[in-house]
């Protein structure tokens, strides 16, 4: 009990000294490092909330959502020309987008497992997996430089599809 007193004491103390001047620190955010892919959320229509989790949910049935991504592909090495490589970089990046927005909308399923032997971890395996149908996704825009192709892609969700 007194260890747990004094652990809660040390993460309220943190948190208050992370917090901005003029901001109670029971709203502070918690800010990760951006990934290699780039995902952005617009929703225009609402003012989105930072600090307290909504009661209703963000895409209401009058309500829109665009939703914006960059997957990136390489350009295998063992190819027969430039523009086969050029091809299949954007290929690869056209699935990474399509995954990405269907990560977004749909969620991600992860499975763990660990092998403990002798108290210690001999193998731990982490699976990830999505199911979704990505239905109109534009492409905004394609670059390609020194083997790496980019593709942005956005989708605009209405509440009306999904709210009958």
């Amino acid at each position: 009990m007194k260890y747990s007193l004094v652990l809660v004491t040390l993460l309220s103390v943190a948190s208050f000294a992370a917090a901005p001047k003029g901001v109670p620190a029971e709203e502070v955010m918690e800010v990760s490092t951006p990934t290699a892919s780039t995902i952005n959320i617009t929703c225009p229509s609402t003012t989105v909330q930072t600090v307290k989790m909504q009661t209703e949910p963000v895409l209401a049935k009058n309500n829109t959502l665009l939703i914006s991504v960059t997957g990136q592909g390489v350009a295998p090495m063992n190819t027969n020309s430039p523009a086969q490589a050029y091809a299949l970089a954007k290929r690869a990046a056209t699935a990474d987008a399509y995954r990405l927005i269907a990560e977004k909308v749909k969620g991600v399923r992860i499975e763990g497992q660990d092998l403990i032997k002798n108290m210690m971890v001999k193998r731990s395996t982490v699976r990830t997996s999505v199911t979704a149908m990505v239905r109109n996704a534009n492409v905004v825009e394609t670059t390609f430089k020194e083997g790496l192709c980019e593709v942005e892609m956005e989708i605009t969700l209405s509440g009306s599809q999904f709210i009958k």
